[in-house]
């Protein structure tokens, strides 16, 4: 069965100063994983945040899922590796934080995962996937903006209230579903199936950011400039020149290229 490659992995911290992302790949399943900032009051959580301490746990619970004998070794599906994952959250969040679920921190995420045909694109809220086919041809996949719910009012206080009821009302029926505790919530996601990758790009909305603002051309510039280390930090360190002149707040910017290895081609 066919594994990824790590070709590229970087990671900036954004204006808050602690790394709420993180990003890997084990496997047949390579994933970007974005903590959401906390509106409601945290947990105290083991770690710098809450998001950070959940995007990274998240990240551990990934690579346990992508190594479990059900996930087929690139045979298996994405959302079967995301609900096991999320699953073992669940029970993670019994012991630290009861029934919690409103307060218990949460993520976008955007997993890619090997298949049989293929590979599944398996997206929650705000992170990106950018699919380069054997035929040359791109395929671009993301699901929903994470506050694209909340309306916007003229005053700060108005606005904070929408997007605090917002995320009390997150994986319920009818609302925007993340990746929290719940491993229901991968059955909510944007899934593409899509034929044999060469490789893909898997990003943040922080990291894509370069697309937002023209630093790259779209799907294909980012991929491009995603090719290499040097290259993709050159875009990120852009992207930070080009949001201090404009006073932007920067998010946290992470990005992963993995590339498909066929068996054939492991060293033995």
């Amino acid at each position: 069965m066919a594994t990824w490659r790590n070709a590229v992995r970087i990671s900036i911290e954004g204006d808050g100063h602690v790394q709420e992302d993180i990003c890997g790949y084990a496997g047949a399943s390579a994933w970007v994983v974005d903590g959401a900032t906390p509106l409601l009051p945290q947990l105290g959580l083991p770690g710098p945040s809450d998001p950070s301490w959940y995007s990274r746990r998240l990240d551990l619970l990934l690579t346990e899922a992508a190594a479990a004998p059900e996930a087929g070794h690139g045979a298996g599906s994405g959302q079967q590796v995301l609900a096991d994952a999320l699953a073992r959250m669940d029970a993670l969040a019994q012991e630290v934080a009861g029934e919690e679920r409103a307060r218990f921190p949460s993520a976008a995420i955007c997993l890619a995962q090997l298949t049989e045909d293929g590979v599944e694109i398996v997206a929650l809220a705000d992170c990106h996937a950018v699919v380069e086919l054997e035929d040359d041809s791109l395929v671009h996949v993301t699901h929903e903006p994470a506050d694209l719910r909340v309306l916007h009012f003229d005053d700060a206080a108005g606005e904070r209230e929408q997007l605090i009821r917002d995320r009390e009302l997150r994986n319920t029926p009818g609302r925007l579903w993340v990746a929290r505790r719940e491993p229901e919530a991968a059955r909510h996601a944007r899934t593409v199936q899509l034929p044999a990758p060469r490789r893909v790009v898997l990003a943040s909305d922080g990291a894509w950011r370069a697309v937002d603002l023209g630093i790259v051309d779209g799907a294909g510039g980012f991929l491009h400039a995603c090719r290499s280390a040097v290259a993709a930090q050159e875009m990120l360190l852009e992207l930070r020149r080009r949001q201090r002149e404009t006073g932007e707040s920067a998010d946290d910017a992470t990005l992963i290229t993995v590339e498909r290895i066929d068996a054939a081609e492991r060293l033995p």
